[in-house]
């Protein structure tokens, strides 16, 4: 498994919330006292004490009680597995939650500097008046021209209550403004909601956040006209385990199996629980499509199967990553926590969705013809064996051959693509929005790109060849159009390429009931027996 994905999926574990199996209380005396007696423990302290005064190595003790914890976690074989540091722990507290303490930009750099490519609503930086585009050039008295994402993140970002002061470069203003702005907790939502055409509703979820319930609770209340809704969970790593019922929650009706559980509570015991929707249905006539691909995980997944066992909601793409264990944090002297799993979850209809990885993340061998099936109330046969197996299937398209060309030579000659279309996009849109109008923009829109890229040490050859023209001039227009804050219309955009977002549109603009795009979807999922 890609080292990147690895940690985006270990980064967003199931959080039990603090409830029978939420395990977030610390072992108790008695089980630390059971625990030093045994001979096993005078053991391990002995070899320590041995390794610390007589190895060639020398070590500092600080530096072996790391590496024995780093061997207890690796022996588990448990990829979920890990300590934290305080400063690991906040920063995915703040990925898993959104929540963090700064002014409320987005930040990217863009054209060698330090740009601010978003300002979040009823934020301190709204407040102060920063805008897109402002270039941040100085914090608390240091010259920020030339600083890292990084070093303006770590600067701008402090306690709340507490003032940092910077300085801007605006286009059109002489002098550099001054701001100095109060820090405040930020919660950045997880959702993005945008209509696609005039009658489908399309619901970006990027991780299953805290709060993230309440906020599709409101983005269903305020598309509650829509003809069908669109769910993308792709690319989704998980969350939290209370939320994602939550959400489930409200598309089912009150008494229905949310999802269950066996694992161990906070007293260490094995333990069994489930969990039933309790609200009544938001869009009970609503046709619901779950857009899924193979990096959907954790409590993403319990999502789309809640939804697909209780035949809620068609699921189309790709198989999920298969994430079907449930970790819990436990807190460590000096401030450390360990993240161990703790039990497994199932579906609706019992499904274990989890496969089974070595700790670097590999999927161990898997026989897929001893997977078992499972039938919906409707007579859909589902696949059970790890992920959510789609009732659509539709493959990721890969790049082509010519656009692989693009890229591979870019990275020979040292051209960053993806930096000069984010840069190129951010220009488009900031004219948009001082027009107060983002439209789709003829393809000669973007010459001046493929020129840069040129006058940069790309061959014109490449860069002008029509198959990767067409791919670099689709993928800009996207990023303006998002940028722009036209969401509908990128998405309209992208789908000329995304196969698996086109399906699922095709669909929802198809059916007027949950019936009918059953119907469309077919009634027995892909590879399942046939009469």
């Amino acid at each position: 498994m890609p080292k990147s994905l690895r940690a985006t999926v270990i980064a967003a574990a199931i959080l039990l919330p603090a409830a029978p199996l939420s395990g977030q209380s610390s072992p108790g005396a008695g089980d630390r006292t059971a625990v030093l007696r045994a001979d096993e423990a005078q053991v391990f302290l002995e070899a320590f004490l041995t390794i610390s005064r007589f190895h060639v190595s020398a070590l500092a003790d600080s530096a072996l009680w790391e590496r024995s914890i780093e061997g207890l976690i690796d022996r588990l074989d448990d990829p979920y597995a890990t300590v934290f540091t305080p400063t690991e722990f906040d920063r995915f507290r703040e990925q898993t939650t959104g929540n963090y303490a700064g002014i409320g930009v987005q930040i990217g750099r863009l054209n060698a500097r330090v740009t601010v490519t978003a300002v979040f609503r009823g934020t301190p930086a709204e407040g102060a008046g920063m805008l897109v585009g402002d270039r941040i050039v100085w914090v608390e008295g240091y010259d920020a021209t030339d600083w890292s994402l990084d070093q303006a993140r770590d600067s701008i970002r402090g306690p709340p209550g507490t003032v940092v002061r910077v300085r801007v470069e605006r286009d059109g203003f002489v002098d550099r403004i001054p701001m100095d702005i109060v820090r405040d907790s930020v919660h950045i939502s997880a959702l993005a909601a945008a209509w696609v055409g005039e009658d489908v509703a399309h619901f970006a979820i990027d991780r299953i956040a805290r709060g993230i319930a309440s906020e599709l609770d409101e983005a269903l209340a305020g598309y509650g006209n829509a003809r069908a809704l669109v769910m993308d969970l792709r690319r989704n790593p998980g969350g939290y385990l209370d939320e994602a019922l939550q959400m489930v929650d409200l598309f089912l009706s009150p008494r229905q199996l949310l999802a269950g559980a066996e694992g161990r509570n906070a007293r260490g015991e094995m333990e069994k629980q489930v969990w039933t929707a309790r609200s009544a249905a938001r869009v009970p006539g609503m046709p619901i499509v779950v857009l899924v691909d193979e990096y959907t995980a954790s409590a993403a997944e319990i999502i789309s199967g809640a939804l697909q066992d209780h035949d809620r909601a068609v699921v189309v793409g790709e198989r999920t990553f298969g994430k079907g264990v449930v970790q819990s944090v436990h807190p460590l002297p000096a401030g450390r926590q360990i993240r161990i799993t703790t039990g497994s979850w199932f579906t609706p209809l019992g499904r274990s969705l989890h496969r089974p990885r070595h700790r670097d993340g590999r999927l161990k061998p898997e026989d897929e013809t001893q997977l078992d099936w499972v039938e919906t109330a409707s007579g859909r046969r589902l696949r059970a064996g790890g992920g959510v197996f789609p009732d659509v299937a539709v493959e990721a398209d890969g790049p082509k051959d010519e656009e692989l060309a693009l890229l591979n030579h870019a990275n020979r000659v040292r051209v960053p693509v993806s930096v000069r279309i984010e840069e190129y996009a951010f220009e488009l849109a900031r004219d948009a929005i001082r027009a107060g109008r983002a439209v789709r923009l003829p393809d000669s829109a973007f010459d001046d790109l493929a020129r840069g890229l040129v006058d940069e040490g790309m061959d014109a050859a490449i860069v002008n060849d029509p198959v990767a023209r067409a791919y670099l001039d689709w993928r800009t227009q996207v990023r303006y159009l998002d940028r722009a804050d036209a969401r509908g219309l990128a998405l309209a955009v992208q789908a000329e390429r995304d196969t698996a977002l086109a399906e699922a549109l095709r669909l929802a603009r198809s059916a007027r009931t949950p019936g009918e795009l059953f119907t469309l979807a077919g009634r027995a999922a892909p590879g399942s027996p046939r009469s």
